[in-house]
């Protein structure tokens, strides 16, 4: 049986064996004995984004990685786009390069100076769908029409990352046929503010290559 490691846009865990273009986590969140979901969902504000190969380190996934304790647990998402809408940023270690473009158009887009990583996480903390379990008010049709791309909203149970003008379903398995973005009726943000601010100031994310088919 699959893990349940894999993130949908709004950040939730669930079980698939579709495993995605990059991993990441956001602290220790299994029990690596039964390798299942504890009781937290996050035990670190620093949710990132990392590259799925790194210095050739295997590791055995939700197992005991450092010293026989856990260490962080491997979670996994579709593409960038997904990991950005999860409220999950570049990793300055394995993605340094990524991670210091976004910083500086997370810094442009949301008129602050060039933050830090902890900086970032404690703007991002607060508006994570996941750490906040804030309702989000619908967009009107301006303001869909108005996202750039990589921006993720949801209408219904569907999400829906912005692309090009227009709306591409997503699923676990990868992107639909695009729909018109300003006729989703009822769709709401989830992609954090101030990444959307970072993706209107040019930060550009890798985008699973269903969304180009």
């Amino acid at each position: 049986m699959p893990l349940q490691n894999r993130v949908a846009p709004d950040g939730s865990l669930h079980r698939t064996t579709m495993r995605g273009m990059l991993t990441g986590n956001r602290g220790v969140v299994h029990n690596p004995d039964t390798k299942r979901l504890a009781g937290r969902r996050w035990t670190t504000k620093a949710w990132i984004a990392c590259s799925l190969h790194w210095k050739g380190v295997r590791r055995d996934v939700w197992g005991r990685n450092r010293q026989g304790r856990a260490g962080w647990s491997e979670l996994f998402f579709l593409d960038e786009v997904t990991a950005l809408a999860a409220g999950h940023r570049p990793c300055f270690a394995c993605r340094r390069a990524d991670a210091l473009r976004f910083a500086e158009a997370f810094a442009d887009g949301n008129d602050v100076g060039l933050l830090n990583a902890p900086g970032m996480d404690e703007i991002l903390h607060r508006e994570r769908r996941q750490s906040t379990l804030q309702p989000s008010l619908a967009l009107a049709s301006g303001e869909l029409r108005a996202l750039p791309d990589g921006a993720m909203i949801a209408a219904g149970e569907q999400f829906f990352a912005a692309r090009g003008g227009r709306a591409a379903p997503w699923s676990f398995e990868g992107y639909g046929k695009p729909v018109a973005l300003g006729g989703l009726c009822g769709a709401t943000l989830v992609t954090p503010p101030g990444v959307v601010n970072a993706l209107r100031a040019g930060y550009r994310p890798q985008w699973h290559p269903t969304a180009s088919a």
